[in-house]
């Protein structure tokens, strides 16, 4: 599996031919928008740093989009929503938390989550997890140091934070790696991953540089 970060919470996940996006950001977003071909785009909340599916359309494949709670299973790929309720940008929102099954690797993807009481249903859905991708940035989301005491808890084997703001404002990231202790990482440009090298692995943090 191959990942890709293009900022705020929008990421692409690569398997051979299929791919996955995660929160396109859309054309009507400040930030600047995702542009890339997807099998499947799942959506966290009705907003444009987060909608943009019209952004991961391509003329070779057929884009399949969830923006919701439900279980959905495509080519092989399995995935769980669960809603929790988000203000974010002042407005209050459902945000979808997603568990995806894919190349055999857990992906547990927090969206814009602003809690970290995760329980009943949530918490069964994010019970064994390989990679999470966790919000971090405050203001609406998880602030650095209840994003990593959650990613804590959930046990996740690789920690990929989210949601910190635009190109250049690494505050609320540099907080995150000190709480984790992680303040030496570099930046990668992508992470590829498979399944047997997630043996051993306990609460590694991965920042991933956006394209």
């Amino acid at each position: 599996m191959i990942i890709n970060y293009n900022g705020i919470g929008s990421f692409k996940l690569q398997s051979g031919d299929f791919t996955l996006a995660f929160n396109p950001i859309s054309k009507k977003s400040k930030h600047k928008e995702t542009r890339f071909g997807a099998n499947v785009t799942c959506v966290s909340i009705k907003h444009p740093d987060f909608n943009g599916v019209e952004e991961t359309d391509a003329k070779n494949k057929s884009n399949f989009v969830i923006d919701g709670p439900g279980e959905y299973e495509v080519a092989g790929v399995f995935i769980k929503g669960v809603a929790t309720e988000v203000n974010y940008d002042d407005k209050k929102l459902i945000n979808t938390i997603y568990s995806v099954l894919m190349d055999n690797i857990n992906i547990g993807f927090l969206g814009a989550l602003g809690t970290n009481g995760v329980e009943g249903e949530l918490r069964e859905t994010l019970n064994t997890i390989d990679i999470l991708f966790v919000p971090i940035g405050g203001e609406g989301v998880l602030d650095a140091v209840s994003a990593y005491k959650l990613a804590v808890k959930l046990g996740a084997k690789i920690i990929i934070p989210m949601c910190y703001g635009l190109v250049g404002e690494k505050d609320a990231l540099n907080k995150f790696l000190k709480v984790s202790g992680s303040t030496e990482l570099k930046e990668l440009e992508k992470l590829t991953i498979k399944k047997s090298e997630l043996e051993g692995k306990e609460g590694e943090v991965v920042v991933l540089k956006s394209l």
